[in-house]
């Protein structure tokens, strides 16, 4: 049995989908929330080290869930 983890391409890539469902969960009933609130909340959700450090590596500031999910590499789908 094949599982998705066995493909190498996919097996470097963080886990995605668990940040997109937490930027859903950050923006439900906001427009826009900073860093430092993502960074707050994904430490909580006990996102990926590689997650945490590319938003940890976004410029401090104030995003709308579009921007945030096209600097932290994809779209929220």
């Amino acid at each position: 049995m094949i599982s998705v983890t066995d493909d190498a391409s996919v097996a470097d890539e963080p886990d995605m989908r668990a940040l997109y469902d937490l930027l859903d969960d950050i923006y439900r009933g906001q427009e826009r929330t900073t860093q430092a609130e993502i960074y707050r909340r994904a430490v909580a959700a006990e996102l990926p080290p590689e997650l945490l450090a590319r938003i940890d590596a976004l410029p401090e500031g104030e995003y709308a869930v579009d921007e945030a999910s096209d600097l932290l590499g994809g779209s929220v789908a």
